[in-house]
Parts: structure tokens; sequence; C-alpha cells
């Protein structure tokens, strides 16, 4: 049995889920809803990161699964041994850093002390970070905010000063009131997504590893040429779980301008996660400095198929 951990914020996982693909050559595959494990102890985002999407490739929860940039990183600083399956290219488009326009927030600098409202442990808290550094402030210098993935009406109704706002729901907020980009993610830091294991599956199981990304890379491939069918998939959850993202116009954008295709990890990429990584541990969130080297793997990194050229 191979346990595969899905939810829609890795977009490429939960439309393999819906369609398929995998099944054909992993017929005893379990797909786990994230959304459904019960959720560990969030910290205070002033102190650390919740390390709940790792935790559960240790606890028999599943084999494999899909996150952004944080999570991964999260797992090592708690000593776990995850190990880098794929990488995607850059989502520079998928989100940014945004203030509503009439705001006193001019510049990254006049972030201090104020109200920063991010997913915290995903991505958006590695953004900030990136941010942060390039005006000399420090995560200890803000109030980050964790609000969770749906923040929009925080961010309208005035609850949080500075938001790391994501498309769709960030499209949801530009049609209802002027904002203004305090940074965006172009130029900042790449925003990829991330696919993990642990070391053993990595290293032990490659036939179902290799099973797994082959069937990202033809299913991502199929996002790219039927963008709309697939942001139906998005839109009919979304409406079965009563969340507000059921525009299939703003999911239909937000699949089109992000990238599709499974990469090996580069040393680029590395080296990036690295200092992300160190960011984290010297803003007090982590227990001690991965070494993100150590999670990537030879036999791994040789498993990811090419990119379709026709895709």
């Amino acid at each position: 049995m191979t346990k595969v951990g899905y939810f829609p914020h890795n977009n490429s996982l939960f439309v393999l889920r819906h369609r398929g693909i995998l099944e054909r050559t992993l017929p005893d595959v379990e797909w786990v809803d994230l959304r459904d494990l019960a959720p560990g102890e969030r910290p205070d985002p002033a102190e650390g990161l919740p390390t709940v999407h790792a935790d559960h490739l240790f606890d028999g929860g599943y084999d494999f699964i899909g996150t952004g940039f944080t999570p991964p990183v999260t797992a090592q600083g708690h000593g776990l041994d995850v190990v880098y399956a794929a990488i995607s290219g850059p989502r520079v488009e998928n989100g940014r850093l945004v203030v509503k326009a009439d705001s006193d927030i001019k510049d990254l600098s006049d972030l201090a002390g104020r109200r920063v409202g991010i997913a915290h442990g995903s991505w958006q808290t590695t953004l900030v970070l990136f941010a942060l550094e390039r005006v000399g402030l420090t995560w200890k210098d803000i109030v980050p905010v964790d609000t969770g993935v749906h923040a929009s009406r925080q961010f309208l109704d005035g609850d949080i000063d500075a938001w790391v706002g994501a498309y769709p729901g960030l499209g949801a907020v530009e049609a209802q009131v002027a904002i203004r980009d305090l940074v965006a993610t172009d130029g900042l830091f790449s925003h990829r997504s991330l696919w993990f294991t642990r070391r053993d599956f990595a290293e032990e199981r490659t036939d179902e590893l290799a099973a797994i990304l082959a069937a990202l890379q033809e299913s991502d491939a199929w996002i790219r040429r039927n963008p709309r069918e697939a942001a139906e998939i998005f839109v009919a959850d979304a409406r079965e779980r009563g969340n507000p993202d059921t525009d299939p116009d703003a999911w239909e954008h937000a699949l089109r301008t992000r990238p599709f295709g499974l990469h090996p990890v580069s040393d680029e990429f590395v080296a990036e996660q690295q200092h992300a990584a160190n960011l984290l541990h010297g803003g007090g969130l982590l227990p001690t400095r991965p070494d993100v080297s150590r999670a990537v793997s030879a036999k791994a990194n040789a498993l990811v198929p090419p990119v379709p050229e026709d895709a």
C-alpha cells in the first residue's frame, strides 16, 4: 500500500487525486486528504513553526506529499529525515505581500510593529522573512498573525495591516478594494512547489516513487492543456467544503499563471532553500539549523522524468 497525502494547495497532487492516472500503475494507492487529519498544536507564529505536514510522513499517515517552500525545511529543523523528490518551476505570479492602497505603510521598513497576516508554516512565512531581510528587519520586528489561507475578510476588515495574498483568494480582494504591492514574489524568491518523502521511501521503494513522479508529470501536462477543466475540480471541492474560492474564472487564472511540470532538485534551489533555512533558524522559528543538502538524494533525483516536449 502506497499512501499519498494531498490537499488543494498543492495543485498538482490535488488534480492527480481526481484523475485516476496514478491508479494505472499503483492500483492499491491510498489517498490521504491532509485536511481530514487531526491538526497538531500550532505554535505562536512569533515563536515557532508547525511540523504537521511532515509529522504524518513518520507516523504512518502517508508516504509522499507536496507542499510549498517551508514545510520540508521545518521538518529538517526538527530532526526529521526527509528527502526532496522533485521541484516545480518558479511560481512568482502566485502571490505577493500587499497592503490597502490607502495604507500608511509605504514600504517594507514600515512593517516594524505592524500585524502581518500569513498562513504560518507555508511559503508565506519564507516570503515575509526574505522581504524583511531586504530592509534589515527580522521576524521579531513584526507582529505575525496566523490567518490561515482564507484571510481575505481579515484583510478587508482591517484586522491585519499587511497580508501575503495568493490566487485565487487575492483576486477576490482585488475586485473589492484597491491594493498596493509592498513586494512582489518575482525577484524575491522562487516560491516553488516541492514534493518530498522519507529517506526509506526514496531509497528503498523506488518503483513506487517513480510511478508517482511519472503520474504527476503526465497530470501536470494535462493541466497545462486543460486549465478550465482543472479549475472545475477545485471549484467543486470548494463548494462542497463551504470555502469562499468558488469562482471558476479565478481558479483558471490561478492555474494558467503557475508553472506545471516536475524538475530534479538543482544546486540553485538548494542554495535558496538553505538561505531560507538560515533565516528561519535565525528568527527563532526552528530549533536547529537544517543542512538542506542532506535532503537531496541522487537516487530520487534520477527518477524525475523529463517534462514532455509538447506540454
